[in-house]
């Protein structure tokens, strides 16, 4: 029986590798699923040095050394998504076919605003007490407070210039879908479309009713598009 292909799950600002759980079950029946915390996620240890693409791209490559795997295909969500992009742009012989789902491109000094001012630990404390548990919960034992805030400073910094421009989404030399839930309120379709069109082997998928929390999607329905994608000719 031939080995399954690998395929690499890359969770979102403030997730985890865990809540791939019910979507790399049923993507395990066609791949050989991987999937990582980035740092300071899921328990694993926050360093000192400030979270950024780059750093948790250096995770990424990181644990395809140790695994050994050679260009795998990669689903990104969200910030996992960017992750996977700056991947093709920088390391393009480390990754192959891309799909991402609710990542946000369209960073500007008042998106990083907006997207900061929704990571004060104490507003969500007081508002969203589960989402507060759960953070705490996901992250132990680093401390979510902690993870709030460094991820808030990369959200600066993705506003302030540190993200992927134009010419380097015009550089990226694999094929890659760009896909948004259409629903979604965190990203747009516009900011989506236009990504994929920058891309030479880039197409857009629209995901309705889809919303941008992961926990919410329909896992059918998304490791079918995933699968055929990336088993396509």
């Amino acid at each position: 029986m031939p080995a399954k292909p690998p395929l690499l799950l890359l969770h979102g600002a403030l997730g985890s590798k865990d809540q791939f759980a019910t979507l790399g079950q049923k993507l395990s029946e066609t791949f050989e699923i991987h999937s990582l915390n980035f740092s300071g996620h899921g328990g694993r240890s926050v360093q000192p040095e400030p979270f950024t693409i780059h750093s948790f791209g250096r995770d990424v490559l990181v644990y395809l050394d140790e695994h050994k795997l050679e260009k795998p295909n990669t689903f990104g969500f969200s910030m996992g998504g960017y992750v996977a992009l700056w991947l093709a742009r920088f390391h393009p012989t480390r990754i192959g076919r891309i799909m991402t789902l609710g990542t946000k491109f369209n960073w500007t000094p008042q998106a990083a605003v907006k997207e900061k001012a929704m990571l004060d630990p104490d507003t969500i404390l007081e508002k969203v007490p589960k989402f507060a548990t759960m953070l705490k919960e996901r992250h132990a034992p680093s401390n979510w407070r902690t993870v709030l805030h460094k991820t808030a400073e990369m959200m600066e910094g993705l506003g302030n210039g540190e993200c992927l421009k134009d010419k380097d989404f015009e550089a990226i030399d694999h094929l890659t879908r760009i896909c948004v839930g259409s629903e979604d309120t965190m990203v747009t379709t516009i900011e989506s479309q236009h990504v994929a069109g920058l891309i030479p082997g880039g197409t857009f998928f629209l995901f309705n009713n889809f919303t941008h929390p992961i926990e919410r999607a329909d896992t059918g329905l998304l490791s079918e598009e995933i699968t055929e994608f990336m088993t396509k000719a």
